[in-house]
């Protein structure tokens, strides 16, 4: 398990609060403003902002994603690293409280390291395309 580097915001701002929008193209395979517009379109339609989890939940579950709970009795004891142990295949966005990130075969892609926070629940990707 590595945490890697990633922040395709174009102005390369890691406090613009974009952490659904920078997990959900990685997990996607698209850039930061195709993913963005995706999500403003789904907030559109919602009548929500598109950082809602309602929203980007709703985009990842149309886009071949299945949702799962890590709702454990010891919220503070699973960590994202025990996450990648027990997950070490496959494409994951990855929740906790109050941020999202992805999670591609073990490895962590965020913009800080975040080995260490809390995940709550997590949208699996179960529709691959040939060749991803």
């Amino acid at each position: 398990m590595e945490y890697i580097y990633y922040n395709p915001n174009p102005l390369n701002k890691n406090s613009a609060g974009d952490c659904t929008v920078r997990a959900i193209s990685k997990a996607m395979n698209w850039d930061w403003g195709k993913t963005y517009a995706a999500l403003c379109t789904y907030g559109m339609m919602m009548g929500d902002m598109p950082s809602s989890n309602s929203v980007w939940g709703s985009f990842l579950l149309d886009n071949g994603f299945e949702e799962h709970s890590l709702m454990r009795k010891c919220k503070t004891c699973y960590s994202l690293s025990d996450f990648c142990s027990d997950f070490p295949q496959g494409v994951y966005v990855v929740g906790t409280d109050n941020h999202a990130v992805t999670v591609i075969d073990g490895n962590i892609y965020d913009s800080f390291d975040s080995r260490d926070i809390n995940p709550t629940y997590y949208f699996q990707k179960i529709n691959q395309e040939e060749g991803e």
